[in-house]
């Protein structure tokens, strides 16, 4: 969130969800140990393109060579993505979603998803040609009290696998706090929209590359990272092998004068 009047972004600061501030809509992949963010967009606030409509455009952008290798796409959102353009947008990519959904949402019969009972039933809701199951979790809250999270599944799943999935949503919650606050993605000091871009872009490169840095040191675990010592490690990793290629690009470069010179360069591995 940011503070402040920022006259040069007067169309883009928005309050979404009581939040003020540039919000992005982020594709993000996970596959086997790794965690990509693969793109994003700027919601440029209420009478623009959606953030469902934005999201779902990343979506169907996602190149064939990356989604060919794999069997299936599973794709998790929130509440927000739920809508019926989102999900009919997503399986005609012949991709599966899971999704949460209000409380509220209705059913072709009439009843809202809140009366249900039982976890894992196939139904219909309005406004979709195709069956969805559905099941739900509880949530705790800031304030200790727990709240009833209801979640369909576009595929034929175990309740307990729709209720799992729903919850691993929340942990994209907890990459945009990392990317925040570890790699300074919430503090753009630039006074242009390609500006802001550039720094988005440098802030989400960082991450990856920590991040890379991270799984080729780190045994497998489920806890989260020291960020700080796997932005280290990336930077003693990558940087000298950075300065030793521009050298390098340099020596080429200067090869045909160095010759001129009566100079002649040979470049040899050592053997560690």
């Amino acid at each position: 969130m940011k503070v402040g009047k920022f006259k040069v972004f007067e169309n883009l600061i928005r309050v979404y969800n009581g939040k003020r501030g540039l919000h992005l809509v982020v594709v993000y992949l996970v596959v086997g140990r790794w965690r990509v963010p693969w793109n994003f967009r700027v919601w440029r606030g209420k009478g623009s393109t959606s953030p469902a409509a934005l999201g779902l455009k990343m979506v169907k952008s996602l190149p064939e060579k990356l989604t060919k290798h794999f069997t299936q796409v599973m794709v998790l959102v929130d509440t927000g993505f739920g809508s019926v353009e989102f999900i009919q947008g997503v399986r005609k990519k012949k991709y599966h979603i899971i999704a949460g959904i209000a409380r509220t949402r209705k059913l072709t019969d009439g009843r809202c998803v809140a009366q249900l009972h039982k976890r894992g039933q196939q139904l219909y809701l309005q406004g979709l040609k195709f069956p969805v199951f559905v099941s739900w979790y509880y949530f705790k809250r800031n304030d200790g009290k727990y709240e009833k999270r209801f979640v369909i599944s576009t595929k034929a799943l175990k309740a307990s696998t729709i209720s799992w999935w729903g919850k691993r949503r929340w942990q994209i919650e907890g990459w945009f706090k990392t990317a925040k606050h570890r790699f300074g993605l919430h503090r753009f000091g630039q006074g242009t929209l390609l500006g802001v871009y550039r720094w988005f872009v440098l802030s989400l490169i960082s991450y990856v590359l920590a991040h890379w840095a991270q799984l080729q040191t780190a045994i497998a675990s489920d806890e989260l990272p020291d960020w700080g010592e796997a932005a280290e490690i990336a930077f003693h990793t990558i940087f000298p092998h950075l300065v030793v290629l521009l050298l390098l690009q340099d020596i080429e470069r200067l090869r045909e004068l160095a010759l001129s010179q009566g100079i002649n360069i040979q470049i040899s591995r050592c053997k560690m």
